[in-house]
């Protein structure tokens, strides 16, 4: 027996990184069987390709794959939105599938207010001018959450709270704090000058949504967050945008049974557009 499951309009994650050990598959699994969208918007850097290693995909981290192809085979439009982390995506982008879509941005139109969706990454330097650089900051970042977990393991055998290194670290860097600011300014403005009622992106790992004016129009900035720290969705309801936080401690993982033979013949052809 499912417990009942809340009917959201559009659901955005973003920065899960299947594949690594920061990911919070498991939480992120049960997150998605509590919910029922209508649309289902994947803002990048899903799984981490970057990162993939044959000896680390656990279980988990494959049953919300699963759990995504079910939902599309369910009536939920899933769109795919690609990131740095999953680039290599790219090569395929516009393709559709039933109810799944797989593209670099996406616009929609949510009562008559224009939304653009986009990871992010296109606005990081240290990204497009030294990729070898910024996959080394990548291996560090999942290092770090490892050591982290290690860290909040024994915090929690003492029964204290729990304690986020790489937040610590990225507020008390000028100029972390500087490109987080960089970045949410230069969408804001693009978005005010294209004028998107709303904007809504990734990459960052900040979970926010804030109404930007300048003299040009005013925006509302959101980001999604992500599944390694934050465990941060968006949810649109009735013309209104709200960020979820899942709670680690109440977790209950809903297993469901999955339509396997639209979920293989997917993974078929997913395999098969790779190949080629």
């Amino acid at each position: 027996m499912g417990s009942k499951k809340r009917k959201v309009e559009v659901v955005v994650i973003s920065d899960v990184h299947l594949g690594t050990y920061g990911c919070h598959a498991k939480e992120l699994l049960g997150y998605l069987s509590s919910i029922k969208p209508k649309i289902l918007i994947l803002n990048g850097d899903i799984v981490d390709i970057w990162q993939f290693r044959k000896s680390y995909f656990p279980a988990n981290h494959l049953k919300v794959l699963k759990k995504i192809i079910s939902m599309c085979s369910k009536g939920t439009k899933v769109y795919y939105l690609t990131g740095n982390h999953d680039e290599m995506l790219r090569k395929f982008t516009d393709i559709h599938l039933g109810n799944f879509s797989l593209l670099n941005k996406l616009t929609l139109t949510l009562d008559d207010k224009k939304a653009w969706i986009f990871h992010g990454d296109v606005f990081d330097t240290s990204i497009s001018h030294a990729k070898w650089l910024a996959k080394l900051g990548g291996w560090g970042y999942d290092m770090l959450i490892l050591l982290n977990r290690l860290i909040n393991w024994i915090l929690a055998r003492f029964k204290q709270e729990p304690y986020s290194l790489s937040k610590k670290i990225k507020n008390s860097v000028k100029s972390a704090v500087k490109f987080i600011s960089n970045f949410e300014t230069i969408c804001t403005e693009l978005a005010i000058e294209n004028q998107y009622d709303y904007v809504i992106c990734g990459h960052i790992h900040e979970p926010k949504i804030e109404k930007n004016t300048t003299k040009k129009g005013s925006t509302l900035y959101l980001n999604s967050g992500d599944w390694i720290e934050n465990l941060t969705a968006l949810e649109y309801n009735s013309k209104k945008w709200r960020l979820y936080q899942h709670k680690i401690e109440s977790q209950n993982v809903v297993e469901e049974e999955i339509d396997f033979d639209y979920e293989n013949k997917l993974i078929e052809q997913f395999m098969e557009i790779i190949r080629n």
